[in-house]
């Protein structure tokens, strides 16, 4: 969206045709008003949604071997597509890739590069960064997980280093604090990341998800939203999960309250997360 505001991107351009990738099954009608919406419909290397686990991915191919994001292109540019683009909303990570190579393509900088000068920098994010997991790192938790036997009860640990690559890409893993988490909200919404206009839209819902009995779940360009039955916002959030890691700011706009969770294990922030939601909006969701 900072290249959508310096005129170097739209939302309406063409993905596959700009990254060069016309000889793969990608739709060339993907646009990046797609990928930021979760509206796509390319297939993901792990898709969520339908249950498959992002760790299963590299049963089959080194971790240790994704390191740039044009790495990950063999995971998911041959798998069919879920639907036509534009015609139906599941979370897609391999969007993101895209998008990252799209800003590594416009700005000329790899994206750790663009989003260490662009956004942690600019939103004043000091303690954040791309560290890589195969080394030590100073206060940097690592990421582990209960192992259980068949009875439920917790037998031993097991870290995440082999569940995922082992720095940071466009699709997951940035190393964040609670404080910056909150800095980064605060900036864009005093529009210091974006313009105004670009602010507005990224602060607001865009495409129907999915529809509770008490409210709608929408996408935006990158936030997730819970809209009541009146048609109002009363939460939006950004949150990640993967072995050993999960994560969740969300900020409520009536009461203005933001909650930030960070847990070094996968169940860590969900339930109290929830429960901050269900005291913060007083009964409005079930």
């Amino acid at each position: 969206m900072q290249l959508i505001d310096r005129g170097l991107l739209a939302f309406d351009t063409p993905v596959v045709e700009r990254l060069g990738l016309e000889d793969t099954p990608l739709s060339k009608e993907v646009t990046v008003r797609h990928l930021l919406t979760h509206t796509s419909g390319i297939g993901d290397d792990a898709d969520e949604e339908a249950g498959e686990r992002y760790e299963d991915v590299w049963k089959a191919r080194p971790n240790y071997s994704v390191l740039q994001t044009r790495d990950f292109l063999p995971q998911f540019v041959h798998k069919p597509a879920n639907f036509p683009p534009g015609e139906g909303c599941r979370y897609c990570n391999c969007g993101y890739v895209l998008l990252g190579l799209l800003i590594e393509a416009i700005s000329g900088m790899t994206f750790r590069d663009y989003v260490r000068d662009h956004v942690f920098a600019e939103a004043e994010m000091t303690a954040s960064g791309f560290f890589r997991m195969d080394r030590a790192n100073h206060n940097v938790a690592e990421g582990c997980d209960p192992i259980r036997d068949a009875t439920g009860q917790i037998v031993g640990w097991k870290k995440n280093i082999y569940s995922y690559p082992p720095i940071g890409s466009p699709d997951s893993g940035a190393h964040v604090t609670v404080t910056d988490l909150d800095r980064f909200l605060r900036a864009v919404m005093a529009g210091k990341l974006l313009s105004t206009e670009l602010t507005n839209a990224f602060l607001s819902p865009q495409v129907v998800h999915s529809r509770r009995e008490s409210w709608t779940e929408m996408y935006g360009y990158g936030l997730r939203f819970y809209v009541d039955r009146s048609d109002k916002v009363f939460c939006f959030e950004k949150e990640g999960v993967n072995v050993g890691v999960s994560g969740i700011i969300s900020h409520f706009p009536e009461q203005d309250i933001t909650a930030t969770l960070l847990s070094n294990m996968e169940d860590g922030v969900w339930d109290p997360a929830w429960k901050i939601r269900e005291m913060v909006v007083e009964g409005q969701i079930s």
